[in-house]
């Protein structure tokens, strides 16, 4: 399992990646996806009200999520590509820089 930790704004987002053999969350309305690598990460934007508070840029937030739908890859390499992608895209909704968000990769053991 690798966490794909993505730094902006003064806040961080995590999502996670699932490597051959180790068994991705199972939810409600989450599809069925059998391949070797899958990304589950969270998505959010920004909104007046409501919402959850969330400190960006020493100013506080509101920020509503939207229920995480994971996605399958073929190779190691797509998926963490593809949660790079997310990660610099969730900062962008909320108005940070997507190239200033900076990505880190941590190895954890599952167990």
């Amino acid at each position: 399992m690798l966490l794909v930790r993505g730094h902006g704004g003064g806040t961080a987002l995590t999502g996670t990646v699932f490597e051959r053999g180790e068994e991705p969350p199972s939810y409600k309305g989450a599809p069925d996806d059998d391949a070797p690598y899958v990304w589950v990460c969270d998505s959010f934007y920004e909104v007046e009200s409501g919402g959850s508070a969330m400190e960006l840029d020493g100013e506080e937030i509101r920020v509503a999520f939207e229920s995480p739908m994971p996605r399958g890859f073929e190779s190691r390499q797509q998926a963490l590509d593809a949660a790079d992608e997310h990660i610099k895209t969730q900062f962008a909704r909320i108005g940070v820089d997507r190239e200033t968000v900076e990505i880190e990769v941590v190895p954890t053991d599952p167990a």
